[in-house]
């Protein structure tokens, strides 16, 4: 990925910058190393010369905040430098930091310190997620969508994803789950409305206009995780109708313990349908690590 960043050439992402501009900070800042001395380090860098971070998971900034750290920083400066990784040419891009530089920005600031470090698009990803989890900036779902993007662009695994980011796989598969619920319970996951607690009751529901009734209620009347889970069972115990009426209620809690069951066992949505003969067990996989992790379920013991 970052040959295909690169190779645009740098033009594209600063062409608004001339190459005397780039040097608003003094000459001895500047010349006083190589860029692959300056790793490491800590320098002033022009605002103009660092561009944003392509794989920033954070994708809402309170406006509010924003301004208040604006006249905190117009007032007192930047006093935690920003993170970033040297492209050449006198051209950064932003690993960690971007509530500070844009900020910075606001506040009419020329140049901030930086502190330089050597990443690869991977790594600068990573930087960017850790960040912001350790600081818990990220909304649950823009966390879920910075774990995936580490699984699809770095070809990581959910344990490895978890090693990075300091959680164990449960957490991160967790995560995960959240990005199959509909727009609308996501949306409520984001703003705060529901918590992901409330959202993880809502994902063993397979029908989409029934979880968005539910949600709907858990807003309204302002349920707890607990009333919402009571809500759920109720729900898979009436079990949907057929044409010969409702099933029994026996039936409905055998299936369901079961399903529960599975679902403890493998860590996942398991449901089980029965039919006028026999009925089917269907198994949810978000990934194929995690169908492979499923598989591993099945494999006969050595």
């Amino acid at each position: 990925m970052s040959k295909t960043v690169l190779g645009r050439g740098l033009g594209a992402y600063f062409g608004d910058i001339q190459p005397d501009q780039a040097k608003t900070a003094t000459t001895q800042q500047w010349s006083a190393s190589e860029p692959k001395e300056r790793v490491n380090m800590v320098l002033m860098i022009p605002v103009r010369n660092i561009r944003a971070n392509p794989n920033q998971p954070r994708k809402e900034f309170d406006e509010l905040r924003l301004q208040e750290l604006a006249d905190s920083i117009r007032m007192h400066g930047l006093i935690q430098p920003i993170t970033v990784r040297y492209l050449g040419e006198e051209r950064y891009e932003l690993i960690s930091g971007e509530r500070r530089l844009r900020a910075s920005r606001m506040a009419g600031i020329d140049a901030v310190p930086g502190y330089i470090r050597e990443a690869n698009d991977e790594e600068s990803l990573t930087f960017a997620i850790i960040e912001n989890v350790q600081r818990e900036q990220l909304n649950p779902i823009e966390v879920a969508m910075g774990y995936q993007r580490l699984i699809e662009e770095c070809a990581l695994t959910q344990e490895e994803v978890g090693l990075r980011v300091g959680k164990n796989r449960t957490t991160v598969t967790n995560f995960l789950r959240l990005l199959q619920l509909p727009a609308s319970i996501q949306s409520a996951v984001k703003s705060g409305r529901i918590s992901t607690g409330h959202a993880r009751a809502l994902i063993t529901i397979e029908s989409g206009p029934q979880q968005e009734q539910l949600l709907d209620k858990i807003i309204a009347n302002e349920w707890s995780v607990r009333q919402v889970e009571d809500a759920v069972r109720n729900l898979q115990a009436r079990g949907p109708k057929t044409k010969a009426g409702t099933r029994k209620q026996a039936q409905d809690i055998e299936l369901l313990q079961i399903s529960n069951s599975l679902r403890q066992r493998l860590g996942t949505h398991v449901s089980i349908r029965k039919k006028p003969q026999g009925g089917e067990i269907r198994i949810q996989y978000y990934s194929n690590e995690d169908l492979d992790r499923l598989l591993g379920h099945f494999e006969p013991a050595s």
